[in-house]
């Protein structure tokens, strides 16, 4: 039997909470209660309808829970026939979640598929070490008070340790900002530099809120009705006062509070389909053809832990015959403006792009005036499982806009030196 072909990939706009700073106005609500809303909201488009399946992520994990997507379908109120997992990949994870939407769509059972991510940084759970988890579990399974009381005995002062989770690499022990900041000085990333794209991003984001832009992408949290984090107000010479935040000691510290994303809370999601699952939806709902998508890893022991996406962007691009100057938006992921620079830098190396990317074709120069038209993370926030879904939304949205033939290229960096890229086409 001949193999069955398979189907056109499409990605179409979906919704997300507004952002805001840990500890800001939506630290009352957990993952679960920040996607329930969005989730509603999506679903609702389908006016009686359901989704063939869900993907959802959320990097903080949280023992209550195991498979938060199922979860958030439960409370959310949806028919429990459909089926639901979640998946992680550190700041990747809702943008892999589409890729994992795309490979199940097989264009008769599976043809819509509701994807997105979370993250609630102001609810991160606090646990118990792993001698005092030890105890505590033998303790429990002591019978009778006198083997309560003799093992409570054996309990060691040194034992009673609690586990709080922190924004380090496992293997490393460093930051993802720390790390950064070594990437950064290999790459010679100046200070003001970094500021101008941070700057950037402000304006942009403003700008796209006070035109309307976020106006069907961003639905109300309660009484939080946009995102917290863009800053009208913010400058040049405001920017260059900040101290360093990674590197406080050497005097080469050039990474700061401000180029750099701060610790956010949000959902969002976006829908992942065939043709047929696209008949489902709102036609008014923006999307585009998912051409192709790319999923890298370096050794971040001996190379920078944000530069994959260095790698995967090229080689994307030469498989698809296609320039820097072919693509006419560029969304990349702003974890940090030394970031965003020393990856065009190395876009533009073509002794990088030979030796250590494999790419031999001249890919040009890049084009940054086609880069986050209404802003980045760093102005907006970055929820870790949440990004990928709202960075695809606005790409979806905004090259939707253009003119058919138009592309676009979506790159995130993730921690453990990964990073995922697609290639999008209003078709």
């Amino acid at each position: 039997m001949a193999a069955r072909a398979k189907p056109e990939i499409w990605l179409a706009s979906g919704v997300r909470t507004p952002f805001a700073k840990v500890d800001g106005p939506l630290a009352g609500a957990d993952a679960i209660g920040l996607s329930v809303p969005v989730v509603r909201h999506m679903i609702g488009q389908l006016d009686g309808g359901k989704p063939d399946f869900a993907v959802w992520g959320a990097v903080a994990p949280n023992l209550t829970w195991s498979n938060i997507a199922r979860e958030i379908l439960m409370d959310a109120g949806f028919d429990a026939t459909i089926p639901a997992f979640g998946t992680v990949m550190a700041c990747s994870t809702s943008m892999i979640g589409a890729f994992e939407a795309a490979g199940l769509i097989d264009g008769e059972a599976r043809n819509l598929a509701l994807v997105g991510g979370v993250e609630s940084m102001s609810r991160v759970q606090i646990g118990l070490g792993q001698k005092l988890s030890d105890w505590l579990r033998k303790f429990q399974q002591a019978r009778t008070l006198s083997d309560k009381l003799n093992h409570l005995s054996s309990l060691k002062i040194g034992d009673v340790k609690l586990f709080i989770p922190s924004v380090t690499n496992r293997t490393s022990g460093m930051s993802m900002g720390e790390h950064t900041e070594i990437t950064a000085q290999e790459w010679r990333i100046a200070r003001v530099d970094q500021d101008a794209i941070a700057l950037a991003s402000h304006q942009k984001a403003v700008a796209g809120w006070e035109a309307g832009f976020f106006d069907d992408l961003v639905i109300p949290f309660g009484e939080v009705t946009r995102d917290v984090l863009p800053r009208k107000d913010t400058s040049a010479e405001r920017l260059a006062k900040l101290p360093p935040a990674f590197d406080r000691t050497s005097g080469k510290g050039t990474l700061s509070a401000g180029n750099s994303t701060p610790l956010t809370d949000g959902a969002a999601g976006l829908w992942v389909a065939s043709k047929a699952g696209l008949a489902r939806l709102p036609a008014a709902l923006p999307r585009v053809k998912l051409v192709d998508y790319e999923v890298t890893s370096v050794d971040f022991r001996t190379e920078g832990l944000l530069m994959a996406p260095a790698y995967g962007v090229p080689r994307m691009l030469a498989r698809n015959g296609l320039t820097y100057e072919d693509i006419d938006l560029w969304e990349i992921h702003e974890a940090f403006a030394a970031q965003v620079l020393f990856h065009i830098k190395a876009w533009e190396d073509r002794s990088f792009l030979r030796d250590k990317a494999g790419v031999t074709a001249d890919l040009g120069d890049f084009p940054r005036d086609r880069m986050n038209p209404h802003g980045g993370s760093i102005a907006l926030g970055h929820p870790f499982g949440a990004t990928g879904a709202r960075i695809l939304s606005q790409a979806v949205k905004e090259l939707a806009s253009r003119p058919k033939g138009s592309r676009a290229i979506v790159s995130i960096c993730a921690d453990g030196g990964q990073g995922t890229m697609a290639l999008l086409e209003n078709a």
